[in-house]
């Protein structure tokens, strides 16, 4: 399979949706200007559909592939196989990340690239306008500040984004996109950017994902940043042990030089911030505990061991 140095290898996702990837590429090729769309080469990711990827969507003489996974492996972690194999295939190549709904819209592929070229590193789709119900757009924004409070991050945008050449290879070493590609990233310290862009409307179907696996999703992008989240609450254990202690000092001052306390009141106060400072302690030791213990086991490299979930690689 020959390629040249231009091309832009769109990877995507696919679980039983390939009604919706055939209406998907006819609308890229609707709105790519010609040049454009010359450059582009479709790695569908089949992560272990029921009905076989079909042939059609690989445009003869192209240079599309479909990989085929050994099993499912879940919405992230097909898009980590993907750009690994892309990236072990390609060295140097860019690669774009987009679902295969439709709700990546395709008239933003060329912004999204032009930017990516603009400012030399990954260009992210930031959402200015969804089409979901209040429900979740609710939950959305209680997860973004949970988000920013555990972390100290915001994010604000999805899988859908430029990578250029010169940071697939890193981005495919990349061990934290096994769980959260967007998360991944952003603890990965490779230079960012995101650009305001209208989120679009599913093609076909339905939506494969349910309440549980968005909360899984967002727990996911949480956990990617243990270490940070584990400090944050070491800190708020303290600070609530601090108060607590404060709080027994201020209850045994009124008990012994104020006339103010009535019988077995001190005795009880006392009792509760003293059980809070107690479990402060337990929790801040856990944490560091989980955390330490992670840094001691083997981390899974996209890039090294994306084989062991690829059983082929179909092209044209």
């Amino acid at each position: 399979m020959q390629v040249d140095n231009s091309s832009i290898f769109v990877v995507i996702p696919v679980f039983n949706d390939w009604e919706s990837c055939a209406l998907l590429l006819k609308e890229i090729k609707r709105h790519a200007s010609d040049v454009f769309y010359a450059r582009l080469r479709f790695c569908w990711v089949n992560d272990g559909s029921h009905m076989a990827a079909p042939h059609s969507l690989l445009r003869k003489d192209r240079g599309d592939f479909h990989i085929e996974l050994t099993r499912n492996v879940g919405h992230q972690k097909a898009i980590a196989l993907g750009i690994a194999a892309v990236a072990a295939k390609f060295p140097g190549a860019a690669i774009m990340v987009m679902d295969s709904d439709g709700e990546d819209r395709p008239e933003d592929m060329e912004q999204l690239a032009n930017s990516s070229f603009e400012n030399d590193c990954i260009v992210f789709a930031r959402r200015t306008k969804r089409h979901e119900g209040l429900v979740f757009k609710f939950f959305y924004e209680i997860y973004k500040l949970v988000f920013l409070a555990l972390t100290g991050k915001k994010i604000a945008f999805g899988n859908y984004s430029f990578i250029p050449g010169r940071l697939s290879t890193r981005v495919a070493h990349v061990s934290e996109i096994w769980n959260h590609f967007s998360g991944g990233i952003l603890k990965s310290r490779i230079p960012y950017t995101s650009i305001p862009l209208e989120r679009g409307k599913r093609l076909a179907g339905s939506s494969k994902m349910n309440f549980t696996s968005l909360v899984l999703h967002g727990l996911s992008a949480v956990a990617i940043h243990a270490d940070t989240m584990a400090v944050r609450l070491v800190l708020f254990c303290l600070g609530l042990a601090a108060f607590s202690f404060s709080m027994i000092m201020g209850v045994a001052l009124v008990k012994f030089f104020t006339p103010f306390a009535s019988p077995g009141w001190a005795t009880t106060v006392i009792s509760g911030f003293a059980s809070i400072i107690m479990q402060s302690f337990l929790v801040s030791l856990l944490l560091l505990f989980v955390v330490l213990m992670s840094r001691t086991q083997k981390l899974f490299i996209p890039a090294k061991d994306y084989q062991d979930y690829i059983s082929e690689i179909i092209s044209e």
